[in-house]
């Protein structure tokens, strides 16, 4: 760009060149292999007449499926104990939640109803008298009466 500036001179590299080594190919005599056993020649005719021949295919196998490491039953009974445990931590809890809420509703009936009581026996008392009027009983007479008549 600016050759005039002596960053941007021009410098003289020294660079190597290096030239991968072809790999010498083995000489090894190539042998046919026969199969061990001749394969079986199957034929099928087709529904226009014609004949198609050729060998019997073996379906590839698959690969047999890792197994998986046998869990000890020690290891279950830890984890379902540890799942009851929790479970029944958590009953508990309710169970004690709820026993609460009943309690608390139980003595709120019955502030209630010794309200209603009270009230009732306060207007009973308190409340206005109609006439003053009642029925007196003189026990000794009753007492009396009870025995002359029953004697």
């Amino acid at each position: 760009m600016y050759p005039e500036h002596p960053r941007h001179a021009p410098v003289e590299r020294v660079i190597e060149v290096h030239h991968p080594a072809p790999i010498q190919p083995v000489a090894a005599p190539l042998v046919p292999v026969q199969p061990g056993t001749v394969p079986a020649v199957a034929s099928i005719v087709l529904p226009d007449g014609r004949v198609v021949t050729g060998y019997a295919i073996e379906p590839a196998k698959p690969e047999p499926i890792a197994t998986k490491p046998a869990v000890s039953r020690t290891a279950v009974n830890v984890a379902l104990g540890g799942i009851g445990f929790a479970a029944a931590c958590g009953g508990l809890l309710l169970l004690t939640t709820f026993i609460a809420a009943l309690a608390a509703l139980i003595q709120q009936l019955i502030i209630l109803a010794a309200v209603i009581l009270g009230g009732f026996i306060a207007v009973q008392v308190l409340g206005p008298r109609h006439g003053q009027g009642g029925t007196v009983v003189n026990i000794r007479r009753a007492v009396f009466k009870r025995n002359h008549f029953n004697g």
